[in-house]
């Protein structure tokens, strides 16, 4: 990807991750365990990153959930893979890699509190705030982003970039 900007590098990237990290176990200091479910694909690497530098116990589970078809969001959202283990009663961390309109979190959310959990709280790599249109709490930011196409760490273009390990911008 020869257009590519870097925007983040990997060094920042980690800091900044170790802080939300601190963060989250300050919050949760005293609680037994966070159930941390991973939302596919993008935010394997985030998940990867943050749950090494916490030192709360946690359960990892992982959810796929879509709202697109092509690059189009169809504004409908699927869970195309759920939970294998309950989360009744528990401490759920959603982790994910970017919230832009916040239709797909505010429905995952929304979903799981269905499931009783005993809290659900949202942490979220990358905030593109100026693309929002529902309202939805986001308890952990990474970076507030502009409205830039990103790659890399996660991020995909068409499912490749996915690897590079900082994140850039298309311009």
């Amino acid at each position: 990807m020869d257009n590519l900007k870097v925007m983040y590098e990997e060094e920042e990237l980690q800091k900044r991750i170790k802080e939300v990290a601190e963060q989250i176990d300050k919050d949760y200091e005293g609680t037994d365990e966070i159930v941390i479910i991973s939302v596919l694909k993008g935010a394997i690497f985030f998940t990867v990153d943050l749950v090494k530098k916490m030192k709360t116990p946690i359960t990892l589970e992982v959810m796929q959930v879509s709202s697109y078809t092509g690059t189009e969001s169809t504004g409908n959202i699927i869970v195309k893979k759920d939970l294998d283990n309950s989360i009744e009663g528990k401490n759920v961390l959603i982790v994910e890699d970017i919230i832009d309109s916040g239709r797909t979190l505010k429905y995952l959310k929304e979903y799981l509190q269905t499931k009783n959990p005993k809290s659900v709280k949202i942490a979220v790599l990358m905030d593109k705030k100026e693309r929002r249109i529902v309202d939805i709490d986001v308890d952990y930011t990474g970076f507030v982003i502009p409205n830039k196409f990103i790659v890399g760490y996660g991020f995909d273009y068409d499912e490749k970039g996915r690897n590079i390990p900082y994140v850039g911008y298309l311009e």
